[in-house]
């Protein structure tokens, strides 16, 4: 496919990270869930943005290959339409937080967060359980019709846009800490007049 082939290295690599920091929503929800701590609410909504985010570059790079390759920008294949409703899953997620009052919306959106994991393995599996135009990258039995070079080049792009999805987390947690820490104090004032 020639230059549009590099679109697939940040596609799967974007999909990976978007996995990932709605798995990790999904394991601090369930850890806030069971010790009710402010610090497993802050990891997973941090988490979620960028899940959010990579999620959008998914569905952004995958509409630019599907146009050089299907010559249209959106079908509704299953892997398309599935990966667009956990963005909005995701979505709700995020306005389901800013929503809700502070005492309630941290075991609400816990349990929203688990609720929407069941998505994951619906995207991840959809193009193995339907007819999709959607390729199969990675193969059951380990293939995949990927060159030992494009094997390289892709496992590359995992790493690197997992070491930013571990910045971007590590920054906006320390956000969400410091905002949790300015809130303490200004309540604190508060009750001292």
């Amino acid at each position: 496919m020639g230059d549009v082939q590099r679109i697939f290295y940040f596609h799967v690599a974007s999909a990976w990270v978007g996995f990932f920091a709605f798995f990790v929503v999904f394991t601090a929800s369930l850890v806030y869930i069971l010790k009710e701590k402010v610090i497993w609410h802050q990891m997973s909504l941090a988490s979620a943005e960028i899940g959010v985010l990579f999620t959008t570059f998914v569905i952004g790079s995958g509409m630019l290959w599907g146009r050089a390759a299907w010559n249209t920008w959106w079908t509704w294949d299953p892997r398309l339409t599935t990966t667009l409703i956990m963005w909005f899953v995701y979505l709700g997620y995020l306005f389901l937080n800013t929503a809700a009052t502070r005492d309630k919306k941290r075991k609400l959106t816990a349990i929203y967060g688990l609720i929407s994991f069941i998505n994951i393995p619906l995207v991840f599996m959809s193009i193995r359980w339907w007819r999709t135009l959607h390729p199969v990258v990675i193969e059951m039995d380990g293939g995949g019709g990927l060159t030992p070079r494009m094997v390289h080049v892709m496992l590359y792009s995992l790493l690197t846009l997992t070491v930013l999805y571990l910045a971007l987390f590590l920054f906006r947690f320390r956000q969400l800490r410091l905002k949790n820490k300015l809130r303490e104090v200004k309540n604190s004032i508060d009750n001292v007049r």
